[in-house]
């Protein structure tokens, strides 16, 4: 029996997760199989049993037929898996009950480690927010303006970079924001409805940053906290961080097209409302350009740009600002995405980064600073910008993203004084 190539089992496997809101330990607990080793089969690095690949099939919801001439040997016992019974109710059943012991196992795995705990021991500032958004602290309700001023300093937390303060913080403020809004009635749960999406809108934010499976979960309960608020502005934030999701899974499209549709709700009059209508088309113009749809991410960043000229900075955003400098920093990120960094270049030099507001948004901007020379071969120009990000916040430049850049110009052909301390302090070379 031959195997074929064709379909990207590791790809088709990692989408339909993210689409099924389930993490590598639960599938890999469903399967048979760690989560590292969940990580390597999406990866393409570890080939599974055949058993086990039907097994992933059932409880993610795939036909087996999609992994004909892939991973799995043709023949048919893969064409003719089948449940027998009515198939559909059938089916839901029993991927329901696969979830549920996914679930279970995911919740068990975390008894006698807390957040915080997993948090310092591996250096991750997410590495608790998976296990906690499956079982939350017990906490009991406080008053609304005590949670409003819990949900403020861990912002703060973030706008400042400071990463791993922020991932101790979130399990109790999801804990007491949840209780707080369970406790309430009215007006009152309304507004903890939005104290609760704004919490799970940093908790996403976070997970994004760090490349956890947890901000598809944050980001789906942001934003049906923000719809329970009624409050235009939450539904908007969480909207963002549940499109950032979609397109780190590989569906910018679909990230565009929610953007576009969510933008379009938002009143252009009510000053507020206008600026995280602005968010969201800068998000869609970078989620365009990094599925190559350059007409599109240029006209987003376009309507942006037109929005922010009319409009005064508006500098209380939850966690991105409707600024002209935004605006320069998302045109330089989506033009390195596009593949045109030359492009971003007199952007670049317009930009007065020391004038943006929080070390967060800074260390963004010198990211694709960096992306930008990088791209173009230019090494000593990459490695200045790099170490710009950690003048403005070293915990900043230890997420995955950039310890891979910072390893990718380490092992390049350019040799740049300095870089191998800066890569040995930041994480990106082992010690």
């Amino acid at each position: 029996m031959g195997m074929a190539t064709g379909p990207d089992i590791g790809a088709i496997i990692r989408g339909a997760r993210a689409t099924a809101r389930i993490t590598q330990t639960q599938l890999g607990a469903a399967c048979g199989y760690s989560a590292s080793a969940i990580s390597r089969i999406e990866a393409n690095k570890l080939r599974p049993e055949h058993s086990a690949l039907l097994r992933m099939c059932e409880v993610l919801g795939i036909q087996p037929e999609r992994m004909r001439g892939s991973a799995v040997p043709v023949g048919a016992a893969v064409a003719t898996v089948t449940v027998v019974g009515p198939a559909d109710e059938e089916n839901a059943v029993r991927r329901r009950k696969l979830l549920t012991g996914a679930f279970a196992a995911g919740a068990t795995a975390i008894v006698g480690s807390g957040a915080a705990a997993a948090a310092t021991s591996s250096g991750d500032p997410a590495a608790g927010l998976e296990d906690a958004l499956f079982r939350l602290p017990a906490a009991d309700p406080v008053a609304l303006p005590l949670l409003t001023a819990q949900t403020i300093k861990a912002r703060t937390a973030f706008r400042a970079a400071h990463y791993t303060d922020l991932g101790r913080a979130l399990p109790g403020l999801l804990a007491t924001a949840a209780a707080t809004r369970d406790a309430a009635t009215g007006h009152a749960r309304q507004q903890a409805s939005a104290v609760l999406a704004r919490a799970y809108v940093l908790t996403a934010e976070l997970a994004s940053k760090q490349h956890s499976d947890a901000a598809w979960v944050a980001a789906d309960r942001a934003l049906s906290a923000a719809r329970e608020s009624g409050s235009p502005v939450p539904v908007g934030e969480a909207s963002r961080v549940l499109a950032i999701t979609m397109r780190r899974s590989g569906r910018w499209s679909s990230a565009v097209q929610f953007l576009t549709r969510e933008a379009a709700e938002l009143d252009a009059a009510e000053q507020r409302s206008a600026a995280v209508r602005t968010t969201l088309l800068l998000t869609g113009a970078y989620s365009a350009a990094t599925g190559g749809n350059r007409s599109t991410s240029l006209a987003l960043l376009d309507e942006a740009e037109e929005d922010v000229r009319r409009l005064p900075d508006i500098p209380g955003l939850f966690t991105v600002e409707a600024t002209r400098a935004q605006v320069d920093i998302y045109r330089i990120g989506a033009l390195n995405a596009l593949g045109t960094p030359d492009e971003g270049v007199n952007v670049a030099a317009g930009l007065n980064i020391g004038h943006i507001l929080t070390a967060e948004r800074r260390a963004r901007a010198w990211t694709d600073i960096a992306r930008m020379h990088h791209a173009m071969g230019d090494a000593p120009q990459t490695f200045t910008a790099l170490r710009h990000v950690e003048q403005e916040a070293p915990q900043e430049v230890r997420r995955p993203a950039l310890r891979a850049l910072t390893s990718d110009l380490l092992y390049g052909p350019a040799r740049v004084q300095g870089l191998r301390e800066f890569a040995a302090r930041t994480g990106a070379l082992a010690s």
